[in-house]
């Protein structure tokens, strides 16, 4: 049997802005070409379908349209779990009309553990894998709150609340198989953040408890698991190490430090309880460059891009010595009139302060806002006639920023 692992779609998800719905299309459309071309049985969503709880009606039909597409295709059966960014109640409310398509959707846990184990058949109607379903585990939904409890109480609760339904799930299903056949494969989906996973700047991934306390330790699994398929995290891994115990990663980049990552889905072969993963590398559909250097470093760089004649989306961070003013300017010139999209500049010797700020051992919280300004001045090496205008325009910002905190006119 052939399974295809992905996760994180984050359909409707706006890159600095920009829509994508262009780009998610021809990811689907990749999606189910590969899907015929390697005569894919399966297919595993491990959530985060969408990128928000209310997407869009264009957004809803791309992912409508797939599903009608599969239920054509030489895909026999599709699992789907909610993610953190998926609301349980739209990806359900079709569930029983989708189940007769051999779509399978768990939005959220419920208390039925049984709705989690899935028993697919192969064309002839024998069983030939056994899915466990877990969907992202919402507190509210594993365990109730205790009067009193503080912040790491609650994590620890919550920890040992995950760790009891995926426990439970898996001795069903273990059961499940038993009654079977022992040699059926057991596949474990879940959206979650295992300890020791990677992230990346900027990637989107939420870490929904402060302090990390959501995060489970890989022996929260079971060793009768044959393949664990896991969403949330947006680079592809191993989860402790373990060739069959993977975060797929999400297939398109969620921030330009992904700019030359390479995205991926995998293959699943399984040989009775034995599965082979190979991973197959998801296109680049909207080219991203992120460039780093002073001013004629980044317009070099600018004019190569200019040259190969291709609709990229840009990140330009200045790193140069001189305090330039008119840097915004410049860059959007050099891009003006061609297929570039410059979607955002960094002048990252803004930031200087902070990292000299450390050195001395100095929190901002230490400063007040005029104090920063004055050190971002001289760090900067601004001239005085030039301060004195630089200054009230920063007054003027802080009391337009006050007023409206206040609930003022300014």
């Amino acid at each position: 049997m052939r399974l295809l692992h992905t996760s994180d779609w984050h359909l409707g998800h706006r890159f600095h802005g920009r829509q994508r719905h262009e780009e998610q299309g021809r990811f689907l459309d990749w999606l189910v070409g590969l899907i015929e071309e390697r005569a894919i049985d399966c297919l595993l969503v491990a959530g985060d379908v969408f990128d928000n709880t209310a997407p869009g009606s264009r957004t809803q039909s791309l992912y409508y349209h797939l599903l009608h597409r599969l239920a054509a295709s030489s895909c026999r059966h599709v699992v789907i779990i909610g993610g953190n960014h998926d609301s349980p109640a739209l990806l359900e409310a079709p569930r029983d009309l989708l189940r007769r398509l051999d779509i399978h959707v768990v939005g959220m846990a419920d208390g039925d553990g049984s709705k989690e184990i899935l028993l697919l058949d192969n064309p002839q109607g024998m069983p030939e894998l056994l899915v466990a379903a877990v969907p992202y585990l919402r507190d509210r939904d594993i365990r109730h709150a205790t009067a009193g409890e503080t912040l790491v109480d609650k994590g620890r609760h919550q920890r040992e609340a995950i760790r009891a339904h995926y426990q439970e799930i898996c001795r069903m299903a273990e059961e499940r198989r038993l009654q079977i056949d022992s040699d059926l494969p057991l596949v474990v989906m879940g959206h979650l953040f295992v300890a020791g996973g990677r992230t990346i700047e900027g990637d989107g991934v939420r870490d929904l408890a402060v302090g990390g306390l959501d995060r489970i330790e890989a022996t929260c699994f079971p060793a009768t698991i044959d393949f664990l398929a896991l969403g949330h995290l947006h680079l592809g891994q191993l989860v402790a190490d373990n060739p069959c115990r993977r975060y797929c990663g999400a297939p398109l980049p969620m921030s330009f430090a992904e700019a030359k990552t390479v995205k991926q889905v995998l293959l699943l072969t399984t040989q009775g309880r034995e599965i082979a993963v190979e991973p197959v590398e998801v296109p680049r559909f909207q080219p991203l460059a992120s460039m780093r250097g002073d001013l004629p470093t980044l317009l070099r760089e600018v004019d190569q891009l200019r040259a190969a004649n291709t609709p990229v989306w840009l990140e330009l961070m200045y790193e140069g010595d001189q305090a330039i003013p008119d840097l915004r300017e410049q860059l959007l010139a050099a891009v003006e009139g061609s297929e570039l999209s410059l979607l955002r500049i960094r002048n990252n010797r803004v930031f200087d302060y902070v990292l000299r700020q450390t050195e001395r051992i100095e929190s901002l919280d230490d400063l007040g806002v005029e104090e920063v300004f004055e050190r971002c001045l001289e760090i900067n090496g601004i001239e005085e006639q030039q301060r004195q205008v630089l200054r009230a325009a920063f007054a003027e910002i802080v009391t337009s920023l006050e007023q409206e905190q206040t609930g003022g006119q300014s």
